[in-house]
């Protein structure tokens, strides 16, 4: 079996064979860049079929060096190294900006690393979920991440209301596992006057649904609402353009796609029609404020403006560090070159698995690439975690969902066609 793939400026014919995977590999500009990172290795010192990086992004090499460089900085400057080390420590997060602002499609001014994603969710609520009597609802897609749920539902209640009413969800329809964006035009039009906040994932963790930004942004916009976009599964794995989309916030992670550590900080996004609005109510600490005064420490708060103004606390440099290796990689890469690679690998990974003629196996995520990451979530039909398990027995690190479902994400930096073909040929041997 054979099926073509039309990108920007060639057509991919695929070919269900280790031979034509090979090919593609040698083939591949970005090839280079899968030794710029470490692999899991099974018991006979073989990487193992890495394909979770929606969960954990791999250690580029690099990281080593860069965080070993601070180290040796504060062994020989202590605090003098805030001035002195080969990367100043007090501007450290500007060394982040420019790449991350890149890879969101953002203008630096509207961009910052700092905290944890759902940390950053609550701060940027406090400014851009201002409920009033009547227009307090909150709309989130109904398999939301869990944590935004919660941080969502939690707000509704600090605001004096109960999620029961306040929180909107954007369903799938029965049968389905897809939400559909008239339906949410629907809940917009029927509930919009009641509605403060849009607050919906870019790239659904479960199902790898890659939402229309700009079109909910607009839909929001036109009811009055604020509008604020959850990238956990979408920086670094799908082009969001931040700026473009007119969202009035987004906040995510860097650990998954951005390759920067179990745990790893955040950052976040604040258009620029916002940065110097003093109406906006926000929570505050010292490393918001002015930086000409900020060490004076007896002035009243003048927050900076742009994302830099909702900064809390000095930055943690041994994760910007780390962060900082990930991101020059991402450069060097160039990341329109590694969303056509993505294309590409994925749906190389979504022919093998049609080619597998296997009743039992269903792929929820969308099939149009522009409405999904590098991520598809398989389906697996009367199956439990057991078969999973022999997957990560097989040498396969990929990622369950319960009731059914395998997550499998090819990341374009550090994956090869090669391992998608291996995945396939592994997961096929568990199902017989």
């Amino acid at each position: 079996m054979q099926q073509s793939l039309t990108s920007k400026d060639n057509t991919l014919t695929y070919t269900n064979n280790r031979e034509f995977a090979q090919e593609c590999d040698a083939k591949d500009p970005l090839a280079s860049f899968r030794d710029e990172f470490l692999f899991p290795m099974d018991q006979n010192g073989a990487p193992l079929v890495y394909l979770c990086g929606n969960s954990l992004g791999l250690q580029p090499k690099r990281t080593h060096s860069y965080i070993q460089q601070e180290l040796e900085d504060w062994a020989t400057f202590g605090v003098e190294g805030h001035t002195d080390a080969e990367h100043p420590w007090l501007p450290y997060h500007e060394f982040l900006t420019e790449s991350m602002a890149t890879l969101v499609g953002a203008k630096p001014s509207e961009v910052v690393i700092m905290n944890t994603l759902t940390t950053n969710l609550h701060l940027l609520m406090v400014s851009f979920y201002q409920p009033t009597k009547t227009k307090y609802k909150i709309v989130v897609e109904s398999d939301a991440f869990p944590s935004d749920k919660y941080a969502v539902e939690s707000q509704l209640r600090f605001h004096g209301f109960d999620p029961k009413d306040g929180l909107i969800l954007w369903k799938p329809r029965e049968g389905e596992e897809l939400c559909r964006f008239e339906d949410l035009e629907a809940i917009m039009e029927t509930q919009g006057d009641e509605i403060a906040l849009l607050m919906i994932g870019s790239t659904n963790y479960y199902s790898g649904q890659h939402f229309p930004l700009k079109k909910i942004t607009e839909l929001g916009h036109k009811h009055g609402c604020l509008v604020g976009f959850d990238l956990a599964h979408g920086a670094g794995n799908i082009a969001p353009n931040l700026h473009e989309t007119g969202a009035d916030f987004a906040v995510w992670c860097s650990y998954k796609y951005l390759n920067s550590g179990p745990g790893s900080l955040g950052g976040l996004f604040v258009h620029e029609r916002h940065a110097n609005n003093p109406e906006l109510k926000r929570f505050t600490g010292w490393w918001g404020h002015n930086k000409e005064t900020r060490f004076n420490m007896r002035h009243e708060f003048d927050p900076l403006p742009g994302a830099e103004g909702w900064q809390l606390s000095n930055p943690p440099i041994l994760s910007m560090a780390a962060i900082r290796a990930s991101l020059d990689v991402f450069m060097e890469a160039g990341f329109e070159n590694l969303r056509e690679k993505s294309e590409k690998l994925t749906g190389f990974l979504e022919f093998l698995l049609d080619d597998l003629n296997d009743p039992r196996i269903v792929i929820i995520t969308p099939r149009n690439p522009e409405e999904r990451g590098c991520q598809l979530s398989i389906q697996v039909k009367n199956a439990d975690k057991r078969l999973h398990t022999q997957l990560t027995e097989a040498g396969v690190i990929s990622d369950w969902r319960e009731p059914d479902v395998i997550r499998v994400a090819p990341a374009p930096l550090y994956n090869s066609f090669e391992d998608v073909y291996e995945f396939v040929q592994r997961l096929k041997s568990t199902l017989h």
